[in-house]
């Protein structure tokens, strides 16, 4: 007969395939399941990429003009060169490069103003949840007017009242995306103020700003993550219409938006000046859009096959 193994001799390889896998792993397994979230998380790597090294990838400054070459077509067309791959704008600029440059300022635009929106809100969206019956009206019926007006509409009216300028745009998109933040963190909390391992906090004793910020908002976490990966994409299309108004990033800032209001005129014989611009801001917009809904389906038990 063989001998049996004793627990002592279970080699530490046969321990860890038996333990669970852990959160990141089973979180990553469950969203790369999704081939469009996976589309959409290479797609913001790549955009990542161009924002961190465009200084070392973009062939020229996004600003240099060359006189001699202006409305050049790209390099595949006719009367197209080389030396400028996506052709030139109306003054002579570099499209490749000013698309590369814009890449970093319109992902900095999103994630300041998501990161503000998110963190006002939560706190705001906690303080309603904990607080008393007037502080969570007062709170609540403020986020209910700013949800009744237009996002871009209130876009304008807060730069209007603050000037325009890149900063301001992104203080205005901050607030425009502020309200469903508040919202959302409030209904999460609410939710995990019922149950019973928060009963436990307060009978152990913990005070308010501990069930808040300790006990509550780590189990709130989940789906403030999806609404600030797909308000990422909403963040980035406002500041891209607020710079086509003119009133968010000033020339010669290579932003987006700002690029599309400056060629509208050449549309009819300078396609390039006006598309690109417009494909870069469709493509960050669908791949913040893909990696969120993956986000989503990852991180909500209901939506696990």
């Amino acid at each position: 007969m063989k001998p049996q193994t004793s627990p002592a001799s279970v080699s530490a390889e046969e321990l860890r395939a038996c333990a669970p896998p852990s959160p990141f792993a089973e979180l990553w397994r469950d969203f790369t399941r999704n081939k469009g979230a996976l589309f959409g998380l290479s797609l913001v790597g790549a955009f990542v990429f161009l924002a961190v090294f465009a200084d070392w990838i973009a062939p020229y400054s996004p600003i240099e003009q060359f006189r001699d070459a202006v409305l050049t077509p790209p390099s595949w067309e006719e009367g197209g060169t080389s030396q400028f791959l996506l052709g030139t704008d109306p003054v002579g600029r570099d499209m490749l490069s000013r698309l590369i440059h814009g890449t970093r300022l319109s992902l900095a635009i999103g994630l300041i103003s998501v990161s503000l929106s998110l963190s006002i809100g939560i706190l705001l969206g906690l303080i309603a949840a904990f607080s008393g019956h007037k502080v969570e009206t007062a709170i609540m019926r403020l986020m209910d007017v700013l949800l009744a007006l237009p996002s871009l509409l209130l876009a304008v009216a807060v730069i209007a009242i603050l000037g325009p300028g890149l900063a301001n745009a992104m203080y205005a998109i901050a607030i425009v995306r502020l309200p469903g933040f508040v919202r959302l963190t409030r209904a999460t909390a609410i939710g995990e103020l019922s149950k019973d391992y928060v009963m436990a906090s307060r009978i152990a004793g913990a005070g308010t700003l501990r069930l808040m910020f300790n006990t509550v908002l780590p189990n709130c976490l989940a789906p403030l993550i999806v609404q600030a990966t797909l308000g990422f994409s909403t963040a980035i299309l406002d500041a891209a219409a607020l710079g086509f108004l003119g009133l968010g990033a000033q020339p010669p800032t290579p932003e987006w938006g700002s690029m599309l209001s400056g060629a509208l005129e050449f549309i009819e014989r300078a396609w390039w000046v006006v598309s690109l611009p417009g494909v870069a801001i469709l493509l960050a917009v669908l791949a913040f859009n893909l990696m969120g809904d993956g986000l989503r389906d990852a991180l909500d038990p209901k939506l696990k096959r």
